[in-house]
């Protein structure tokens, strides 16, 4: 047992686990804040994430145990509470979504480890794709990678409450290590662009600001309300057909509809449309330019995406968004932006490997010097790509 979640588990249980399963973190290196409006997105998996150490529980019970939380969390599969405002909603909500799903009749007991600081690397979604990989394995249910990303998906929007798109747990698991996932988030589909042979070589960089945050907590939920009130104002704005305000998404009305009338947009509600249009177009260019091996267009689309989450889509800390500036004057780093959705967490950049000590040293000293009551911790991690989860 290497693990400290398998040696906690041999703690608390006076046995060893029988299962150990695994979800990856993600990065986005393009394409924030747009899967929610059925955007597109760019994508990898990462080589650090969510384990859990478990056992199944033949009485139905859940019994869960995180090493970054405090009290243990308890409940039935087939009586699952509402929602608690704590660390183990996401799992309730696994959990409900999957019972609706598939008849379950055995619970487990486990402990979550999770090997990097939370803050924008999509632990919510890792976390709920482990917890499901090793629910589904202890009641002898296989999902495809689609229900598996659907059920994911299904417990923290209509669970949990959080207006995500499937951006996360899309990454989460049908990443492949070496290979950039281009995403539609419209109809599911997807391709696997594999490195260039010809590209320069990369490593990805995780700079954690010191922050952890909450999507619940931020202010996600209205950013996105905003971009729908502008889509829903377009729409009547152009004559076109509208129903429900909730229905309404970005992908349905055209780039042309939106120039013709941004200028009757209240200003923030203009800002967001701004961002999902263009980010769009970053993502097809991006995606291009990965295929022919182009990594300072690639590097130099994540930095404007950056900028634009900070100017128009107005998130980002002020820890996060200087981190993001001094990556921008760093040499060796093709490009950067923050993860997730913006509000405290961490940035991540594509850098040459060549660069890897002189770019974490400027990065950290300027940052250190900046805020120094965070210097103990903030972090830097140094990551390659990797595969999804396994279903």
């Amino acid at each position: 047992m290497n693990r400290l979640c398998e040696q906690q588990f041999h703690k608390l249980y006076g046995r060893d686990p029988e299962g150990l399963s695994f979800s990856p973190y993600r990065v986005c290196p393009i394409g924030a804040h747009s899967d929610h409006n059925l955007g597109k997105i760019t994508g990898f998996a990462i080589d650090q994430g969510i384990h859990i150490a478990y056992c199944p529980k033949e009485n139905g019970v859940i019994e869960l145990t995180s090493l970054q939380f405090p009290k243990r969390a308890q409940w039935h599969i087939a009586a699952v509470p509402n929602k608690q405002s704590d660390w183990a909603d996401y799992l309730r909500g696994a959990t409900w979504a999957l019972a609706k799903r598939h008849p379950l009749s055995v619970g487990l007991c486990g402990v979550i480890e999770g090997s990097l600081p939370i803050g924008g690397l999509s632990s919510s979604a890792a976390v709920t794709l482990a917890f499901l990989s090793a629910l589904v394995k202890v009641n002898g249910i296989r999902l495809s990678s689609r229900e598996l990303i659907d059920t994911a998906y299904d417990a923290e929007k209509n669970y949990v409450g959080v207006n995500v798109g499937k951006l996360d747990q899309s990454c989460e698991v049908l990443g492949k290590k070496d290979h950039l996932l281009y995403l539609d988030t419209a109809d599911g589909s997807y391709e696997l662009i594999p490195t260039n042979p010809g590209m320069k070589p990369y490593r990805i960089a995780i700079f954690f600001s010191g922050l952890e945050h909450s999507l619940l907590g931020s202010k996600y939920n209205m950013r996105v309300d905003e971009l729908r009130a502008g889509v829903y104002a377009l729409q009547a704005f152009a004559g076109m057909e509208y129903g429900k305000f909730a229905e309404a998404n970005a992908r349905n009305v055209p780039y042309e509809v939106f120039l013709q009338y941004q200028d009757r947009l209240p200003e923030p509600w203009a800002k967001r449309c701004e961002h999902w249009y263009t980010e769009f177009q970053r993502v097809e260019q991006g995606a291009e330019a990965w295929r022919r091996g182009d990594l300072e267009t690639f590097g130099r689309l994540c930095f404007e995406s950056g900028r634009s989450s900070i100017v128009n889509w107005e998130s980002g800390a002020p820890e996060q968004i200087r981190l993001y500036e001094i990556l921008r004057k760093t040499d060796g780093v093709y490009g950067g932006r923050f993860c997730g959705a913006g509000f405290k967490g961490c940035c991540m950049a594509l850098i040459d490997p060549a660069f890897t000590e002189s770019v974490v040293r400027t990065v950290s000293d300027a940052y250190r010097k900046d805020f120094p009551h965070l210097k103990d911790k903030y972090a830097v991690y140094i990551t390659e790509s990797a595969d999804g989860v396994s279903v």
